[in-house]
């Protein structure tokens, strides 16, 4: 089995970016507010982690948060997912965009429609891939091609050949 056949959660693949990549998506985390099972899962890591009270944790500046966020080793699945969604929603429109329009996939600024189900036209894969490993960082590119087989096998399994 192959490295890529190995990542199957979204908490592997938060183990396997760097370290900048990390502390963005951690930041991007932190910026979208405090709200959500994810986020009071986080605070309650931090707390252990740190040997703080909630309330201290709660009221630490945003950089400290996404720096502690961004150095814990292991997080939940779901944690993971969020940390990467919203990495990529923040920071990474312009190369999802980019991706799709690629792809021929209909979408808005990075987005594809809840209700759509996208089809891939295999014959688009390379290129749209190769167009993106032009423009873009290699480790962002393979990120967010990870990150759309981890979210959608049936849809994007095709991309672990690119990876």
């Amino acid at each position: 089995m192959s490295d890529v056949e190995q990542i199957t959660r979204a908490s592997q693949l938060w183990k396997l970016m760097t370290d900048a990549q990390r502390r963005t998506a951690a930041e991007a985390f932190w910026s979208e507010g405090e709200a959500g099972a994810e986020h009071a899962e986080v605070i309650g890591l931090l707390s252990r982690r740190l040997n703080f009270r909630v309330k201290s944790v709660l009221a630490l500046p945003l950089d400290r948060k996404a720096k502690y966020t961004a150095g814990l080793a292991a997080v939940s699945d779901a944690v993971a997912g969020r940390l990467l969604v919203t990495f990529h929603l923040t920071h990474q429109r312009p190369m999802m965009s980019t991706f799709l329009d690629a792809l021929g996939i209909p979408h808005e600024n990075g987005l594809i429609a809840d209700d759509a189900a996208p089809s891939l036209d295999a014959a688009t894969l390379p290129p749209a891939v190769a167009a993106l490993r032009e423009q873009y960082p290699l480790e962002d590119v393979d990120l967010y091609l990870h990150t759309l087989r981890l979210q959608d096998h049936a849809t994007w399994g095709g991309l672990g050949e690119f990876l």
